[in-house]
């Protein structure tokens, strides 16, 4: 149990601090793990990133992942059974969100280039890891380094499909119940982060980088 998402990101801070000194891109997803990519960041000494991507849902089971959409590229399962026209349809209202969380975050830059650089995905927790592994497929086309997942709390069956994701090469997880239902209840207070917070939060770090 975790007081707070600022406990949780102290905690796996001191998890990560291995890394520290290392050329590391911290991406978070929005809007929840900011709060602890920000932590993570500082104590890593590293640019702090959102992860503009997300899961294409199928029709019929929209939280089961066919595949994966970013602004620049896309990526989809092998053998789905699903209308082309379907698919491209997603994949422009998908786009139409990125391009507006893009232009909320990134005001005055553009996102870091993650060629040759270890990347740690960060959230406040996961539920099915389809939305993560969403972000780990994308960022694994832009030739990292290395891609570490670093969560406070997931159930073990989300644990065993990151850690057999062929590109992810480290999983950091502070708790792994037997009994998971929700990300919320493994804190004691868990607000939505607005909109904002987040938009506070990335230009804070834009700065302390500059």
């Amino acid at each position: 149990m975790f007081t707070d998402r600022k406990e949780a990101g102290d905690q796996l801070a001191d998890k990560l601090l291995g890394y520290k000194g290392q050329d590391v891109v911290v991406m978070a997803i929005p809007r929840g793990g900011l709060p602890l990519g920000e932590i993570i960041a500082k104590t890593l000494e590293a640019p702090l990133e959102v992860a503009l991507s997300k899961k294409i849902g199928h029709p019929f089971n929209k939280e089961y992942a066919i595949g994966a959409v970013s602004l620049k590229s896309r990526v989809l399962s092998d053998n789905i059974d699903v209308e082309n026209s379907y698919i491209e349809e997603e994949t422009i209202r998908i786009r139409k969100k990125l391009e507006k969380h893009h232009n909320m975050f990134y005001t005055n830059r553009e996102p870091s280039s993650l060629e040759g650089r270890t990347v740690i995905i960060v959230d406040d927790g996961i539920a099915t890891g389809n939305t993560i592994l969403a972000t780990v497929e994308l960022v694994g086309h832009q030739q990292p380094k290395a891609i570490i997942v670093a969560i406070p709390v997931a159930p073990s069956s989300a644990i065993r499909k990151l850690k057999h994701h062929p590109n992810v090469d480290e999983v950091v997880c502070l708790e792994v119940p037997y009994d998971f239902r929700a990300v919320g209840q493994y804190y004691q207070h868990f607000p939505q982060v607005s909109d904002a917070k987040a938009i506070k939060t990335m230009q804070q770090t834009a700065k302390e980088k500059q």
